[in-house]
This record gives structure tokens, sequence and C-alpha cells, in this order.
């Protein structure tokens, strides 16, 4: 008998229960939440990704690796992929495996463009060669839009793009994926397959340089002064429960109801909960006073949107989706994250109970 507790934090219909499912960056801040949340709900979870950065990592922290089946692997290595999702023959596969942060897409244009487009490719690749796989999500960013800082969200239809390498190898993953959509998965008996793109998001566990909160809690542990970059720049900011909860659903969606439900999908706060850099560090000043930061300029200065929101009105209306926090309960959820690590406890059954924290919402 299902226990109460996996029913609580069950919003997919028991649909994952005794699935195998593939999460490619499993050791990632997105992966590895992902990861914990499925195994809670009794889903067979096997990851695939390169080893973890650092000791800090969510992967490490929450001892993710004795709890689901991990491979260490590079996904441009196109064979040993194959060959491991041919031996584990999943049912469903979320590709979140990638390059994710804007300044270092900068720092190494090449690695950056070769991981996040042919690592798209050698994901549906794999995925149109393993029939077991009936269902596979892309996960990218609302950044893969041609981002003209418009006042309004970009909607699904709005055209990719990318001033930045990061930004522009998104919008290559969408080409990409719509490419695969057209010339291999319209035919009957193939995976459904569809991307998904979502805002700027933050939670416990993630400690990626140059992103704003893990900057402020680093410099809050070590009592120094951080440094914000940008602070007038507009953020459809979410924590990570959010879009894990859409991609999800997403997921659902295609294993029940099939390709019907491909394409691309956005996955952001309401269009009245999108707010500026300096919005989060009033914010997170709310929760812990003593934090320090300053403003500075930078010398060189390298090309970030000041301005980026997403029409979500497609989740909402199709997928049964929708938001579940407002701001300040995003702050407050991220933050008593990264205090859960600083305190040391048991990181794993935290992250659970903010799971559950988050699906009584």
């Amino acid at each position: 008998m299902e226990s109460l507790e996996i029913k609580r934090m069950d919003l997919f219909n028991n649909v994952y229960k005794n699935k195998k499912v593939l999460i490619t960056g499993d050791t990632g801040f997105k992966g590895s939440w992902l990861c914990i949340w499925l195994k809670e709900l009794g889903a067979d979870v096997y990851g695939y990704a390169l080893p973890p950065l650092t000791n800090q990592d969510n992967f490490v922290t929450t001892n993710l690796a004795t709890k689901i089946h991990h491979a260490d692997g590079d996904i441009r290595n196109l064979k040993k992929f194959s060959d491991y999702v041919q031996q584990i023959k999943p049912d469903i596969a979320f590709h979140l495996a990638a390059q994710p942060l804007v300044i270092e897409s900068y720092n190494n244009p090449h690695y950056n463009f070769e991981t996040n487009l042919m690592g798209t490719v050698n994901f549906f690749e794999v995925v149109r060669n393993c029939p077991s796989i009936r269902a596979a999500v892309n996960v990218t960013t609302d950044k893969c839009y041609q981002n003209i800082e418009q006042a309004i969200g970009y909607t699904e239809e709005d055209r990719m793009g990318g001033d930045d390498p990061y930004s522009a190898s998104k919008g290559c993953s969408e080409l990409i994926t719509h490419s695969y959509q057209k010339s291999f998965f319209s035919k009957e008996n193939t995976a459904a397959i569809a991307s998904a793109r979502a805002g700027n998001v933050i939670g416990g566990g993630d400690w990626a340089d140059n992103r704003i909160l893990p900057d402020m809690i680093r410099a809050y542990k070590n009592n120094e002064v951080s440094i914000i970059r940008n602070p007038q720049s507009v953020r459809p900011w979410q924590f990570v429960l959010e879009p894990l909860f859409g991609y999800l659903k997403l997921g659902e969606k295609l294993l029940v109801s099939g390709k019907q439900f491909s394409g691309g999908w956005n996955f952001g706060p309401y269009p009245n909960e999108t707010y500026t850099v300096n919005d989060v560090v009033t914010e997170v000043k709310k929760v812990i006073p003593s934090i320090k930061t300053d403003e500075t300029s930078v010398k060189e200065k390298l090309h970030e949107a000041n301005l980026l929101q997403l029409n979500i009105t497609k989740a909402i209306t199709k997928l049964d989706w929708k938001p579940k926090l407002n701001f300040s309960e995003t702050i407050q959820f991220t933050i008593d994250g990264y205090v859960q690590e600083l305190e040391n406890k048991n990181i794993y059954q935290d992250r659970v109970e903010q799971i559950k924290a988050y699906c009584k919402k």
C-alpha cells in the first residue's frame, strides 16, 4: 500500500512509480533535486553525468550516489552514453546535462557549444535508438529566446536566438529538438518528445560561481561582502521545485497522452512575480539581516540581458501546472535550504521535507 507521505508528494497520478527514469546531469543542481523527488515517488532512477564539481554540490551533500543508480560519463561521448542507455532500457528520459552558466560560456565558448549542441544531438540519437523510451524532455532555459528586452513575456512560438554564447547554444538546442521532433519522432511507435524552458532557478544546493544567491551565501558563510552585479536586471526567479514540478508534469502527459504534448513549454513565475536582482538582495536581508553586500561596476562588461520574462499561459491551461510560491516564499524556501546545509543536518531528508512542504501548497 502506498504511504500517505508519498501520496502527498505525488502530483503526477502515480505515473512514475516503478518506472525506469534516466536523468542526464544528475550531479547538477536541478538534476539532483529531480532525482530526489523521483526517488521518493518510487521511481527507479538512473543518472548519467560528469562527476560533481565540489564536495558542496547537492549530489554529494545528499549522498545521492547511494540512493540511485549513477554512472560517470560525458554526454559528448555518444558511444559510451548509448551503451549505458541500451543496458538500462529506461521508460522516460530527462536531459539536464549541459554547460549552464552565461559567464562560463564567454570563458570557454567551444566547450559551451560542443556540450549544449552535440549533447542535445547525442541525447536524441540515443532516445530514437532505444525502443523502451516512450517519452523524453530536453531541459533548456528562458534564455533560448531572441531577447529584445520586451515588457511582455515570451511565448513558446517566439523566435529562438541569443547574443551571448550560452543563450545562443540553448536557442540551438531548441532548434535541434524541433528538428528531431519533425524528422524522427513524428511517426507512430516513436517516443513523444518535448522541451522545457525555465527562468532563473534558485534553491539550496546551488553553489555555482557568479550566481546571486550562491555568491551571497558564500560571502555570509565566510563573513565577507558579497558583490552585486547588475542590480536592476529583471529575472523570472523560481524556487527549484517550481520548474521541476513542470518537468514532471510534462513527462506525465507525454507518457499518458503522447505526442499531443510535444513541443516547447515555458515554466516561470506569474508576470507580477518578476523582480530585480536588487529585490532579491532586499528580500534575502529580511531573512538574514547580517548579510553584507555592495554593488560594483564590472570593468569588462559582458552582455547579459536586463529584462527577461516568460508567458506561462500554455502550461497553466494545458498541463494543469501553475506556480505555487510567491516571491517572498521563493526566497524563504531558498534560504531555508542553504541554512540547512550550513547547520550540517541530514541534507537528503531536509530536501524531502522541502518537497513535502512545497506539495502542500
